[in-house]
């Protein structure tokens, strides 16, 4: 049996999947709404496939508690936030679910580390919980890290089919485990060692918020010299060995937003490259801002209630709000003393802001401006509906005569 600690935007569907090829498993999570939810037969996040998956695994039998289980194979789940002002990990919910885990586990149990967490973090903090308790890693209690590679809004896809990364103390531990995951995953599986584990998603995710840093930054050079940088970047990647990403209002999530501070706050002297990367994506919720003052400048408008920001949410087409540069537009303007901007998402059907609207044809017929943050299929859908508003489109989706962009 496979005990699933922490039934989050990894952990639930982590657990589904393996069930629902054959396993037999049992999710654990210390929030008793969550767990009394999937209990009930429903799933608590909105996410492609994963209702039919959910059936599928329902129907394998997969169970769920609040309990920790009495198995040999465990894998855990659970946050790892960050420090903002250090810029280090918090590993001490993963550390919590290990010392609970021990309390319970058989000899010879295998712990699955799957939450993010920055190289070195199992030898810090992980070993001494269990070397306290008295087990012995590599009899009692065996170690590995296989950390998650999927992305919400395709996250089913990608746990079929995405490579995977095993981090173990030894081999034999290690085929173990790649013989868990093949029974779904249809990537290739590679066993290495735990700090190497460790490093390799860290280093995945830094390497795609630096190249979206320069993105972003090169939209701000563009934007002082008035040049069309969605111009230049569809020239420049016509080169074979140049291939630059498009800018956009700030990067969020718990990925590429987070993990590459793990390595500025554990080499702060080395990782300059990736510091400074860091700091520009977290500048752009604060570029858009300024855009839409000038904006508003330019075409004389005064009330903030008729600008409306489309897109709560962090990325198009899913309901995650984690790091929303949305939210930290909004946090940043409330620094301005300024009355807020109206806001409206279509997967956010609970008011969590100010001004917050729920249905598109009343948002956008009472904005004068629309600032569209995210690219929800929807807005892509009803250009028709912008047609005589005031646009700062920051993904460059649209082609309109009022229209403005990064």
């Amino acid at each position: 049996m496979i005990n699933v600690i922490g039934l989050g935007y990894i952990g639930l569907p982590t657990a589904l999947m393996l069930a629902a090829h054959g396993l037999e498993v049992i999710g654990t999570d210390c929030n008793k709404e969550l767990v009394d939810t999937l209990k009930a037969g429903r799933t608590t996040f909105k996410e492609e496939g994963l209702d039919a998956l959910f059936a599928r695994a329902g129907q394998a039998g997969i169970r769920f508690s609040q309990q920790y289980q009495e198995t040999d194979f465990y894998i855990v789940s659970v946050p790892t936030p960050y420090d903002k002002f250090s810029k280090k990990v918090d590993p001490s919910y993963v550390m919590g679910a290990v010392k609970d885990i021990v309390q319970v586990s058989k000899p010879g149990a295998v712990i699955v580390i799957e939450s993010t967490i920055s190289p070195g973090t199992i030898d810090r903090f992980i070993r001494p919980v269990i070397t306290e308790s008295g087990r012995i890693i590599g009899e009692d209690i065996h170690l590995a890290h296989a950390p998650e590679r999927i992305i919400p809004g395709n996250m089913v896809y990608e746990l079929l089919h995405n490579n995977r990364t095993i981090g173990v103390d030894s081999p034999e531990i290690g085929r173990k485990i790649k013989d868990i995951y093949s029974r779904f995953c249809q990537g290739e599986i590679v066993v290495t060692d735990i700090r190497t584990a460790e490093m390799t998603k860290v280093v995945e995710n830094t390497f795609r918020a630096v190249n979206i840093a320069f993105a972003n930054e090169l939209a701000k050079i563009c934007r002082h010299d008035n040049l069309d940088v969605y111009e230049i970047i569809r020239i420049c990647n016509m080169h074979p060995r140049v291939n630059i990403l498009q800018p956009g209002p700030g990067v969020g999530g718990h990925c590429i937003s987070v993990d590459p501070w793990f390595l500025v706050g554990d080499y702060p002297s080395l990782a300059k490259v990736i510091d400074e990367s860091m700091k520009t994506n977290d500048g752009m919720p604060e570029f858009v801002l300024n855009r839409i003052y000038e904006i508003m400048k330019e075409r004389g408008l005064k009330d903030l209630k008729k600008v409306g920001l489309y897109g709560l949410t962090y990325k198009e087409n899913i309901d995650d709000i984690r790091e929303s540069p949305t939210l930290q537009l909004l946090s940043s303007q409330r620094h301005h003393l300024a009355q807020p901007l109206c806001v409206y998402d279509p997967f956010i059907q609970e008011d969590i802001v100010a001004n917050q609207y729920h249905d598109l044809k009343e948002f956008i017929q009472d904005m004068e401006m629309v600032v569209i943050m995210v690219k929800h299929d929807e807005i892509k859908e009803n250009m028709e509906l912008l047609k005589d508003k005031i646009v700062l489109d920051c993904h460059n989706i649209c082609d309109l005569q009022e229209g403005y962009h990064l």
